[in-house]
């Protein structure tokens, strides 16, 4: 057998592969078990089950359980719970938002109705999903009620990113948007007096809107489940009790693909993170085409699930499909479904009722003797499990009732959905926004729509009467819930910090005491957990280099959390800095997963808005895996205003000396640079740190402010000078005057300017040029994506015809002379980016470590990238002349 082995072959093998060689034998053990089921329950034949599959593994037989199982619903029909909803209302409404999230996309598209077809928007991807939406809308998702106590915190809900027009759609006929806010569909800069609505979930966009953004594939997948685990966090930690709340995530299947939807299934599950419902849209096409054409998602997500320790729904078939199961008493129906892949059953979702009697229910007799009596149309109106409203409760019932366990809810849809030859199940239909007016009707007559001719034709929004019975059953249903969905709020209590010098004394008058900017650090952290009103809301995170970054100390001050305690005697008992889980502890200490711990450290760092409870996250970790690794994670965080501390350790291209290539950061910075609410800083000295901790502190927690702040630090240890007097606020803006070093004789003057791990050597050189004869003013440049920021205002403002503000660079500089050279450990890229403020006539020069990294000592290093004091002596001499 090979790639080019026929289909009917292969079955053909498979089947031989599976003779029974003693049918009768068979017959007797099949009925021996299903006597022992019906006369003892599941619960002994789950128990006999177990002891022969220890059997089997002791007689090393080489069997063991397959984690697929047949393509049928895991529910069946006499599990079902009665639906407890009125159906013929719920499929009126769910019909009425298809119809107008259909019609937000065509109009912005049309350019007769003031549209463009540059616009863009999906509308397959909600006409597969809208089913599924609903019933969590109507049944299931739960909002905020209030904070007080005893109201229900609301449950946390992910949608899928290409299915927002149905959300807007909803919302709109809820009345939370206006129909001059649909007719700006991914507008938002046109919109005028009306809302324009963003593409995707965007909070920053639409801060009372959306909760979370999941328009980056994957990151709301991993966001979900650190957000579940973070609400156990609080729960365990006494902070907030946030049982009795689910995380709801409806995601694609396609999505599934990316690495970050796939990598904390373990965690969910060792977790036992039961408050978690995961449904995946199973619409088998991805973008461009089938997801796997060649196979089953379906299943292969079965068998990842489970084995990852899941418990797996799988909704496949519609109600119509029961009785045709009931009467199948061959399993003709299982065993066809099994030989079918996903791209045919695509091709069976494009085609009509004709198409699928010929070519499924004709493959042989006893299908065929199925679909009789059965009329083209009915076999086409055949529901996949996605599109039952029945079923989807069922599954979604049963997901939120089970215990132990995360659950998954893989729900068999159909891509564009009712869209018929315009688009159902085609390979195009991802990227169908346009119907022409024979599509429109028939998309009308499909869901029985109360639209003219003219009204669909149009594109005519429609919203029943407010006394309508639809109105009143849709609004009634989300009143029992709590109000509506999605919601951001952003009220929380504000958290006093304490007094910078309670906390960071030794840093602001260090005395020349050696020590690197990380140790520093941590002792201010030790300092901020021992505060009564600050320290409870801080959260600790590392991805697994704690003892790296000299946290040891905190493992028995805090704690590091664990849903389970200690059940073991850590093998460091005996030592004061042992090892230390808890139920209550601190840390989150997440293992070697970036990704992980950014996604936990976002979670904490949105519990204002989430929870309604204002918590301090303080991520460190080696930077040069920060942004580069998880930088997509970093923008959705800011996209959903989070607040917090990245710290990125051993920072810099040579001051992790031996580590090599992959470990040395030189470019983190400037991709800090690029995020809007990202306020980086590169402090050489403790003392700068503190400052800069204190005000990222109070504009999070007093004044509550959508920031965070990145803030790099270093392992070298050196001499700490004390604060500077009255330097606070220049710190904060970017730079600030260190310190002038005369010569004795000479008057020729130079400016240095340095940050980070360079401003010793920077300190150093201008010592050197004083001993030379050369005068040297040295300034700390502590941020210099604040420095570019401010002058890229003021540079806004004159083009903008305002009066014209000296750049805060040009300022600081003017107290100095000549030529200025700039040295930092990152790129060229990072000092350049200040260029344009300098003030008028002065030269600049710029030294950073661009190429690849080295393994050798810092001073080895320095000297090869040209950022060592020898060098910043020899710049400053060229540029003298």
């Amino acid at each position: 057998m090979n790639d080019t082995t026929p289909l009917h072959l292969l079955q053909a093998a498979t089947a031989m592969n599976n003779i029974d060689p003693d049918p009768q034998e068979t017959a007797e053990w099949r009925e021996a078990f299903q006597a022992l089921v019906a006369t003892q329950g599941p619960a002994r034949a789950r128990q006999m089950l177990d002891e022969l599959s220890r059997v089997a593994r002791t007689q090393r037989t080489g069997w063991q359980p397959d984690l697929s199982t047949p393509y049928v619903n895991s529910i069946h029909v006499n599990e079902q719970p009665v639906f407890p909803g009125d159906l013929a209302m719920e499929e009126r409404l769910a019909s009425l938002m298809r119809w107008n999230a259909l019609a937000m996309v065509v109009k912005a598209n049309q350019a007769e109705t003031g549209g463009s077809a540059e616009l863009g928007g999906h509308i397959a991807s909600y006409a597969s999903a809208a089913d599924l939406f609903e019933t969590g809308f109507n049944h299931f998702f739960h909002a905020r009620e209030g904070t007080a106590e005893g109201q229900h915190r609301g449950d946390l809900v992910f949608f899928q990113p290409h299915s927002a027009p149905g959300v807007y759609a909803r919302a709109y006929l809820e009345g939370r948007l206006e129909e001059k806010d649909l007719g700006f569909y991914r507008q938002e800069l046109t919109s005028g007096d009306a809302q324009g609505l963003c593409s995707y979930p965007h909070p920053y966009l639409m801060p009372d809107f959306w909760q979370f953004p999941t328009g980056s594939m994957g990151i709301g997948p991993i966001s979900s489940i650190y957000h579940a685990r973070f609400m156990r966090y609080l729960t365990h930690r006494r902070l907030l009790d946030c049982t009795g709340r689910k995380v709801w995530g409806v995601f694609g299947d396609g999505e599934m693909d990316e690495p970050e939807s796939m990598s904390a299934l373990t965690l969910a599950a060792r977790e036992g993170l039961d408050n978690m419902v995961w449904v995946v849209n199973c619409n088998l096409q991805r973008l461009d085409g089938p997801v796997r054409g060649n196979g089953r998602i379906i299943d292969e997500l079965e068998k990842l699930f489970a084995g990852a320790g899941w418990n797996v729904i799988k909704l496949v078939w519609g109600s119509d499909w029961d009785g045709l199961f009931a009467r199948d008493l061959t399993g003709a129906l299982a065993s066809a479904f099994a030989h079918t892949v996903d791209g045919q059953m695509q091709t069976f979702a494009a085609k009509d009722g004709r198409f699928n009697r010929d070519n499924f229910f004709g493959q042989n007799e006893e299908l065929a003797r199925l679909a009789q009596g059965m009329t083209d149309e009915q076999i086409d109106r055949l529901k996949r499990g996605g599109h039952d409203l029945v079923k989807i409760h069922a599954a979604y019932a049963a997901a939120a009732n089970h215990k132990g366990q995360p659950t998954v809810i893989l729900a068999h849809t159909k891509k564009g959905y009712g869209m018929g030859s315009a688009g159902q199940g085609k390979m195009t239909t991802h990227s169908q926004k346009k119907f022409d007016e024979t599509d429109l009707l028939e998309f009308r007559n499909r869901f029985n729509l109360p639209l003219s001719d003219e009204q669909a034709k149009s594109l005519t929004f429609y919203k029943p009467a407010a006394d309508s019975a639809e109105m009143q059953y849709m609004h009634a249903k989300r009143t029992a819930l709590g109000g509506y969905l999605p919601k951001r709020e952003t009220t929380a209590d504000i958290v006093p910090i304490p007094a910078l010098p309670a906390y960071a004394s030794f840093a602001l008058k260090a005395d020349g005491k050696e020590m690197s900017t990380t140790m520093a650090f941590v002792r201010i952290l030790g300092g901020l957990l021992k505060d009564a009103a600050l320290g409870p809301k801080i959260v600790p995170i590392v991805a697994d280099e704690a003892r790296t970054f000299g946290m040891a100390n905190l493992f028995k001050q805090v704690g590091i959390y664990s849903s389970v305690g200690q059940r073991y005697a850590p093998e460091d008992i005996g030592s004061v800095l042992s090892y230390r889980e808890a139920l209550d502890g601190q840390i989150l200490e997440e293992g070697i997963s970036e990704a992980g711990a950014l996604a936990s450290w976002t979670a904490a760092a949105t519990s204002y808005s989430v929870h309604g409870l204002a918590m301090l996250p303080f991520y460190i970790y080696y930077s040069m895996f920060g942004f580069q690794r998880v930088g997509d994670q970093i923008w959705a965080a800011a996209d959903q205003r989070a607040r917090g501390f990245l710290l990125g350790a051993t920072s810099g291209r040579t001051t992790l000396g031996g580590e090599g290539l992959q470990h040395q950061d030189g470019t983190s910075h400037l991709i800090a640079a690029t995020i809007p609410n990202c306020k980086a800083y590169d402090p050489g000295y403790a003392c700068e740190l503190a400052v800069i901790l204190d005000k990222g502190m109070q504009e999070m927690m007093v004044e509550q402010k959508d920031v965070f702040y990145y803030v790099t630090l270093m392992n070298e240890n050196y001499a700490q000078p004390d604060l500077v007097a009255g330097s606070e606020a220049d710190i904060i803006r970017g730079c600030y005057s260190l310190k002038r070093f005369a010569a004795k004789s000479g008057s020729k003057e130079v400016t240095l300017m340095g940050s980070g791990a360079i401003l010793t050597e920077v300190v150093k050189a201008a010592q050197q040029l004083a001993d030379q004869g050369i005068s040297a003013t040295v300034y700390s440049v502590t941020s210099w994506s604040e420095l570019a920021r401010d002058g890229a205002a003021c540079q806004q403002s004159a083009l903008d015809g305002e009066a014209s503000a000296k750049t805060f660079v040009a300022q600081q500089l003017e107290a100095s002379k000549g030529p200025v050279i700039a040295a930092t450990d990152y790129v060229r890229a990072v000092p350049e980016s200040i260029r344009a403020f300098l003030p008028e006539g002065r030269s600049y020069l710029t030294l950073g470590t661009d190429g690849f990294g080295r393994s050798d000592t810092r001073a080895a290093l320095r000297n090869f990238f040209g950022v060592d004091a020898a060098s910043i002596v020899k710049a400053a001499l060229h540029q003298l002349g």
